[in-house]
């Protein structure tokens, strides 16, 4: 009987489909256990192998867990909102929503695409998800609570006194009865202070002005940045070196009134709840680089000649009196203020020129010095010296103040900045306070060194220093001790289509809620996806998408009167608003009446375990503790933190193929050498040499920095056959203009080849269906290529990804091996959190493993399954497979459980082993990891009903116990051979039995040994 995985493997699938064998109940005695993957965006390319890297891992917790008597609740769904839909719908004219139910369930698009789908892709693997679950962040019925959350969110304070968010009705009792004198909250800066009395004789329009300050989502004027290509602004992560990480579009930085998220608020929560999470400490520490809390004083400098002030806030306070000048993030807004008119221009082509550069890109570049003196002094707090103020794209608006003051002394990035500006106009010499040198670098350190040169903190340290200066400050109005973070407030609109509308229209320009009972409010059909020819957003195009407030309904724009009848938002909420709370949503997904029942909240809490990307430390992660903390704040959570235990999966690379290409360098001409120099470049280009001669002519990788070359003068001397085929159909002579030494050749990596139409040993397959391929159709038309038969090409191992061709579809690796092949090669590959490459050769021992599992329970006639009881040595094979296999899952040492598997299978192979008491629990064990085979296996045990809830086998300690020892025999220190004894004899019998043995007569030759040594359990030897 025969392994025929495919049928197996579909019968299974079916199985656990019509019986829901993975369902979780919300109501169970089992102690529960929450398994979550980082639910996947639904692209078009479809899963390749290095998608199911963490779901396969997952499983195996989650199957395991099941074994183990957990109610298992391991649930899936889409991240189905996002760009990537939305620039697909601009190029083909296809909705959003189609593409994605398309990339989702699978079929032929209206382009004529066959699209695999996700979910078709994910069931053929054989994952224990729990669909009966699902959620698309996309449907109405999932984004009707992202609303909510929104409106949560924004009928929310920060309260500094009870450290967590309240009622916006408690702040406004609180304006009600004391004004806003006595109210400590997280909010916008300079809130003019007003009465009780003040309050009530407001507006409704004024007090919500004053609310918006308050509010833990905010409408503000927000430096962003914005992707005129894509029309939408981008959060820091999706930049890429400046430019937009998708397409590569110009980002810059600009105003605009924009939706924001108070996060800032709970810095100190999200710092601190990282001591009570189990994430690797990686993870942990781009976490606290990104909240970035630093202990310093805020300090303010008078501008002269102006009512404005310059706050800094610095760390190093100690170090006042050395400033020498002052540095303004350029998109600062007292820029503009106090600018000279001398020094206008320059500073407005500068900005202009910084806003071309991302955040992330201006922190990186630590080489480039540049800035422009404003023209402007500010004034010393306590000399009362003038200090000439600079704008510098070093200093980041987002941080701090979005101002520094310059102690060039102290910090190597400000003296590097005083001494590249040394002797121009507004560049003073650098002070120094300290009493060591810096005439070659900055003393940036915290101690060694007392303070000179600065009036009352001569002889200090630092930490006397700042004690000292604080103090000072404080009593003459200047500044105080201040405790400041980097993390900034979240932006959270987006000027696109596919994304969540907001339940917000706007009476006088002024955000008012719409109602949860009228939620959803759906996304609008529009014409075109793309922004309005006024700028406006995509929903700008919606001729429906106006607010009936006497209706309660979206009504036509045309009906909008602004009496009863009004804009709706224009704006969509980012690609992280639904993954922020997507894991409470599972706990109880079909509810129409709340986003989760509390006691199905309560009885599943947060995430047990949680496996994902580390790209997401800095963006999903922390926003969705941002979420959980606020929701536990107002009463919807239990926990504190969403996800106790955290694995970051590395990724499965793929072997890239590049043909290599002829590149070279001409040395300088002029104009005589012209028409050679044009002639060289037409007969050089699209040349294509096979990597066989990359021992004649140099290769270089794109990670190679010192370029390889060869002249051609020396090409030509080698006589090769390269030399024969290359220059077959160029004449040489016609470049008799340049000296052969000065025109340098070599090759490097260029035209991506997709991998299968490589074969094993790294050479094209030119085949018709290479050749008739659309995308290589002009690359072979308009190339040469030396050596076109076992064309070789040269193989990196990068990122898969559809656009390097290098991507390998898990459907390919179902259809010859199995999923069970998959799902143990995946694991088999390395420890989870490493990256490693793909390699399909060695697949092939793993598919060659489950066939060898299969024969110990199956021959040609069927079932070979005895119930005699199995020797000694097959339970300590078994049992140390039990031991080796719990202790790697319950460690996550995936990879080595599959090693344990081959061992074992081979040892009861060798053992003759196809004992029932041997085999029934060897199939639970393969089951976490091979499930559809462990499935066949225990019904051909005779046992009804799937295996997935089975009791997981328990190690015992006495199947491990040696009884016996096979010793090693020496004479005069060689071994001769071996003797298998108990373990309990006595040196005495043990003697006794060698020297009886014929083997040892013999190689004594009637001889009596001078010594015999016996370390029991150990050696024998026998000397002299």
């Amino acid at each position: 009987m025969k392994y025929h995985h495919e049928k197996i493997e579909a019968k299974w699938q079916q199985y656990w489909a019509e019986n829901q064998t993975f369902a979780a109940s919300n109501n169970s005695e089992k102690p529960k256990y929450y398994v979550l993957d980082m639910f996947p965006y639904p692209s078009g390319a479809g899963l390749h192998v290095g998608h199911p890297l963490g779901y396969i891992a997952s499983d195996i917790v989650a199957r395991y867990k099941r074994h183990q008597g957990f109610n298992v609740l391991h649930p899936q769904g889409y991240d189905s909102f996002g760009l990537p839909a939305e620039q697909y719908a601009i190029q083909t004219g296809q909705h959003p929503a189609d593409t994605t139910r398309m990339n989702i369930e699978g079929g032929v698009d209206k382009s004529g695409n066959t699209i695999q789908g996700y979910r078709n892709q994910l069931d053929r693997i054989g994952f224990s998800f729990d669909w009966s679950r699902e959620v698309r962040t996309s449907n109405p019925d999932y984004y009707k609570y992202t609303q909510w959350i929104f409106i949560q969110l924004f009928e929310s304070w920060y309260n500094k006194n009870s450290d967590k968010a309240e009622s916006i009705c408690t702040l406004m009792q609180e304006f009600d009865k004391n004004g806003n004198a006595n109210v400590n909250a997280v909010c916008d800066d300079n809130i003019a202070p007003f009465s009780a009395e003040d309050w009530k004789s407001f507006s409704s329009s004024a007090q919500q002005k004053i609310l918006l300050q308050y509010r833990l989502t905010y409408l503000a004027e927000t430096e962003v940045n914005w992707c005129a290509a894509l029309g939408t602004v981008l959060a820091n992560d999706e930049i890429v070196n400046g430019v937009s990480e998708r397409g590569g579009h110009p980002v810059v930085r600009k105003k605009m009134t924009q939706w924001s998220m108070r996060i800032s608020a709970y810095a100190e929560r999200l710092l601190q709840g990282l001591n009570e999470i189990d994430w690797s400490e990686s993870i942990k520490e781009s976490q606290r680089n990104w909240i970035g809390k630093s202990v310093g004083a805020m300090v303010s400098f008078n501008v002269n000649n102006h009512d404005a002030k310059i706050d800094v806030f610095t760390t190093r306070p100690d170090t006042i009196f050395g400033v020498t000048f002052m540095t303004l993030a350029p998109e600062h807004e007292l820029v503009s203020q106090i600018t000279t008119p001398e020094q206008k221009a320059a500073v407005e082509a500068y900005v202009e020129a910084t806003a071309k550069r991302s955040e992330r890109e201006r922190m990186a570049d630590v080489k480039t010095i540049s800035g422009v003196f404003t023209g402007a002094y500010a004034e010393h707090p306590f000399t009362k010296e003038p200090i000439p103020v600079w704008i510098g794209d070093y200093v980041l608006a987002g941080y701090g103040t979005g101002a520094v003051m310059a102690v060039p002394c102290g910090d190597e990035r400000d003296y590097a900045f005083a001494n590249f500006f040394k002797g121009t106009n507004g560049m003073p010499a650098i002070k120094n306070i300290f009493n060591q040198d810096i005439s070659e670098a900055a003393y940036g350190e915290k101690s060694g060194f007392e303070l000179v040169n600065s009036d009352f903190l001569n002889g200090l340290d630092y930490k006397s220093g700042t004690k000292k200066i604080i103090e000072e400050l404080e009593k003459i109005g200047a500044g105080n001790a201040k405790v400041n973070y980097r993390l900034r407030d979240a932006v959270f609109s987006r000027q696109r289509y596919w994304g969540e509308p907001f339940p917000v229209y706007y009476v006088n320009g002024l955000p008012q809620m719409i109602d949860k009972k009228h939620l959803p409010i759906v996304l609008p059909e529009v014409e075109k996806y793309l922004p309005t020819e006024d700028g406006q957003p995509p929903l700008g195009n919606a001729t429906v998408w106006a607010w009936d407030s006497v209706q309660c309904a979206v009504v036509s724009n045309q009906l909008i009167d602004n009496v009863k009848v009004f804009p709706l938002e224009l704006n969509t909420m980012p690609g992280w608003a639904g993954s922020s709370w997507y894991w409470m949503r599972y706990m109880d997904a079909h509810n129409t009446e709340e986003f989760a029942n509390e006691e199905a909240i309560k009885y599943w809490e947060s995430v047990d375990l949680y496996i994902g990307g580390s790209e997401h430390a800095t963006g999903h992660l922390l926003y969705s503790r941002f979420w959980n903390k606020f929701l536990k704040d107002r009463g919807y959570a239990p926990t504190e933190e969403p996800f106790k235990k955290l694995i970051n999966q590395g990724m499965i690379l793929g072997m890239s193929a590049y043909a290599p290409l002829l590149k070279f360098e001409l040395p300088p001409f002029n104009e005589n050498q012209i028409e050679d120099a044009t002639r060289f470049v037409e007969d050089f280009k699209n040349i294509f040499v096979s990597l066989d001669y990359s021992n004649i002519i140099p290769f270089n990788s794109r990670s190679e920095n010192n370029l390889k070359t060869i002249t051609l003068k020396e090409l030509l001397n080698t006589n090769s056959d390269f030399c024969n085929q290359l220059f077959k159909s160029i004449d040489i002579s016609k470049y008799e203009s340049f000296d052969q030494n000065d025109i340098k050749l070599y090759l490097e990596p260029f035209y991506g080849i997709d991998v299968k139409y490589i074969d094993n040993s790294d050479k094209i397959v030119f085949s018709d269906e290479f050749k008739s391929d659309f995308r290589y159709f002009n690359f072979i038309k308009n190339a040469i290529f030396i050596k076109d038969k076992g064309f070789q090409v040269v193989r990196e191992v990068e990122k898969m990804s559809k656009s390097k061709y290098n991507v390998v579809s898990p459907d390919d690796i179902c259809e010859e091996y199995g999923a069970d092949t998959l799902r143990l090669y995946e694991m088999f590959l390395g420890p989870l959190e490493q990256s490693k490459p793909w390699n399909t050769a060695g697949i092939t021992g793993v598919s060659g493993f489950l066939k060898k599992l299969w024969r110990l329970y199956f021959d040609d006639n069927g079932s070979v399954i005895v119930n005699d009881e199995p020797t000694a040595e097959m339970y300590k094979s078994l049992h140390k497979t039990i031991k080796k296999v719990t202790e790697d899952i319950e460690n996550f040492s995936f990879n080595t459980s599959v090693s344990q598997f081959m061992i074992c299978v081979n040892e009861l192979q060798q053992l003759k082993c196809n004992h029932r008491a041997i085999l029934e629990p060897l199939a639970i064990l393969v089951s976490p990891y091979a499930p559809h085979i462990a499935e066949e296996l225990w019904s051909a045990l005779s046992h009804e009903g799937s295996i997935a809830t089975v009791a997981f086998p328990k190690f015992e300690e006495k199947y491990l116990v040696e009884s016996e020892k096979e010793y090693p025999v020496s004479f005069n220190g060689k071994m001769r051979f071996t003797i298998k004894l108990p373990l309990d004899l006595t040196k005495e019998q043990i003697q006794e039995i060698v020297l009886a043995d014929e083997r040892t007569i013999a190689q004594l030759a009637g001889n009596t040994p001078k010594n015999i040594i016996i370390v029991p359990g150990k050696i024998i030897n026998l000397v002299g």
